[in-house]
């Protein structure tokens, strides 16, 4: 089902052991994972640019929900003209979230494949804090502790820095606040080399918004 991950996989086996010459493998991922959202970071700051442009919108749209709010299709209409005429998109910021996939997918077969191009997977012994990387979610295993706490740190500036008044435009805008601490959960069933991307990207995150929203 996942054959065409095959190869790219294959290529950050390599690149990771590469890596890990001068670094340890929990390094290592954290370096290939600053250099997917460093190749990202154009689509972040237009995705920013879009965010801006759309909080502008936030008086029309009201307007256009006081005015058509029973009329659901004419609303939808009217507030799709609206997009069309502002150039912006509202899936616009998904971008640089939905091209993480692919990356965070590799990562996981990278850490739960036994062979790779036909060899052992010599990455499944890695361990940090005497944790194997490629360990789903362990009870009392120390690295688990340290990803969770640290995902859930950065969960709590990121939903102290999600904007407000967007937040309630947007359907279940409230619920969609606390949405960051799923990936506190995700540790209990993905590899903790997956868990170390998962808090690498996400710290990312947080920062580079904070960045990208200074002085707009």
């Amino acid at each position: 089902m996942f054959g065409f991950l095959d190869v790219p996989v294959e290529g950050a086996y390599h690149l990771i052991h590469a890596l890990t010459g001068p670094l340890s493998t929990g390094l290592a991922i954290v370096v290939f994972t600053l250099g997917v959202r460093l190749l990202l970071h154009p689509l972040a700051r237009s995705a920013a640019r879009g965010e801006r442009a759309r909080a502008a919108l936030l008086p029309e749209i009201q307007a256009l929900k006081d005015k058509h709010g029973r009329d659901r299709d004419r609303l939808a209409a009217e507030l799709t003209k609206l997009q069309q005429e502002s150039g912006n998109s509202l899936f616009a910021g998904c971008l640089p979230l939905l091209l993480q996939l692919p990356f965070f997918m590799v990562m996981y077969r990278l850490f739960t494949t036994a062979t790779i191009g036909g060899e052992p997977n010599s990455l499944l012994g890695a361990t940090l804090l005497g944790t194997p990387l490629g360990a789903h979610g362990l009870a009392g295993s120390p690295l688990v502790f340290v990803i969770a706490a640290g995902l859930a740190v950065v969960a709590w500036f990121s939903v102290r820095r999600q904007p407000a008044a967007a937040a309630a435009e947007a359907p279940g805008g409230k619920l969609l606040r606390f949405l960051p601490y799923g990936t506190v959960l995700a540790t209990l069933v993905v590899p903790q080399a997956a868990g170390i991307y998962l808090l690498t990207t996400t710290a990312w995150t947080v920062a580079e918004r904070a960045l990208l929203r200074r002085g707009s």
